[in-house]
C-alpha cells in the first residue's frame, strides 16, 4: 500500500511539474507576485524536478507489479 502511494504521489508531481513547465501558469503566477524575474531560471529548476518524478514514477511502478517468481502458477 505504501509504494501504491509513492506511485499515486510521484504521477501527480510529475503531472504537476509537466503544468508549470509546458505552459506559462508559473511564470504568470510569478508576475503576478511581482518576481517575475525568476521566470528565467525555471528551467534550471523544472526541467529536473520533472525527470525526478518520472524516475520515481518508473521506479514505485516497477516495485509494485509482481515478478514471475512470486507467482507460483501450481500451488
Amino acid at each position: 500500500m505504501r509504494r501504491n502511494k509513492w506511485f499515486i504521489g510521484s504521477v501527480v508531481g510529475f503531472f504537476i511539474t509537466l503544468l508549470c513547465c509546458a505552459t506559462p501558469l508559473l511564470v504568470i503566477f510569478l508576475g503576478l507576485l511581482g518576481l517575475g524575474a525568476w521566470g528565467g531560471y525555471l528551467d534550471y529548476i523544472l526541467l529536473p524536478l520533472l525527470a525526478v518524478f518520472f524516475i520515481l514514477a518508473v521506479s514505485t511502478y516497477k516495485k509494485s507489479k509482481p515478478s514471475s517468481a512470486n507467482r507460483g502458477c501450481c500451488s
